[in-house]
């Protein structure tokens, strides 16, 4: 089985890859043979996280970009596919948080939500996961091959209380983009997909899950009884980034401990 699983030669980009899930991503695709790109906006983390897995032995570069400056993210994309003369694997991680939602607070039910903070989500979490994919997109077509996969989360695939409304939003709308961009790229050999967590420990929303309460309301909607931690995205990740999800494009699958199920 493992030459299902081989990235051996292939470039991968990870967008939001500076800690979390981004992070986790990019070590495990390093892990089998990738050479992995790491973008974020946070410059001191990002070159920190490269540091560290270029330690382990990995094979990484990092460039910082914010996925909402689509003029930049754009140009480091083509940079990146032009530098290596290709691009296998595009991760759409980057994401933000709407704050919490009307589970915890008033200030999270649709009344009290802020114009401002829907249009800053949206930026990050839906035109820069498009902009992700429309870049990758367009050298993935020339050398007619490639995997995308745009993180969405179980809060796009039904309500969910605990988030704010921008962020539901965000991650129903990057749905539905797996969905479009499956269907017109097939023809080219350029599989899409979704990946839609569940409660994970990472800093989206500010470090929320640190406190106990919060953490404990989550770990109550999941049938599993606790919270995931970022490795644990690894597996379905490298999946969906290698030969052995050669037939799966098009579809978002939840990593939830059961959540969507309940």
């Amino acid at each position: 089985m493992t030459p299902m699983f081989d990235l051996t030669g292939q470039v991968g980009l990870v967008t939001g890859a500076a800690r979390g899930l981004g992070l986790a991503i990019a070590a495990v695709l390093a892990g089998h043979g990738a050479r992995v790109v790491m973008l974020d906006n946070d410059g001191p983390a990002l070159d920190a996280a490269a540091a560290a897995l270029t330690a382990d032995g990995a094979t990484v570069e990092a460039h910082v970009a914010d996925v909402a400056d689509r003029e930049r993210l754009t140009a480091v994309i083509d940079a990146v596919a032009g530098s290596h003369g290709r691009l296998d694997i595009a991760f759409a991680n980057a994401g933000v948080s709407a704050g919490p939602g009307f589970f915890f607070t008033p200030a999270g039910g649709i009344e009290q939500t802020r114009a401002e903070r829907w249009d800053e989500v949206l930026a990050v979490n839906l035109s820069g996961t498009f902009a992700t994919m429309q870049a990758a997109a367009r050298h993935m077509k020339k050398q007619r091959s490639g995997r995308i996969v745009a993180i969405s989360s179980i809060a796009g695939l039904m309500a969910e209380p605990h988030v704010g409304y921008a962020y539901a939003a965000s991650k129903a709308a990057v749905v539905n983009l797996v969905r479009q961009a499956a269907v017109e790229l097939a023809p080219y050999n350029v599989l899409v997909t979704g990946i839609a967590p569940g409660p994970f420990r990472t800093d989206i929303a500010g470090g929320r899950l640190a406190d106990p309460e919060v953490a404990r309301a989550f770990a109550e909607t999941v049938p599993l009884g606790r919270i995931a931690g970022t490795d644990e995205i690894k597996g379905l990740a490298l999946l969906l980034a290698s030969p052995a999800s050669s037939f799966i494009t098009g579809v978002t699958i939840a990593i939830d401990g059961g959540a969507t199920a309940a």
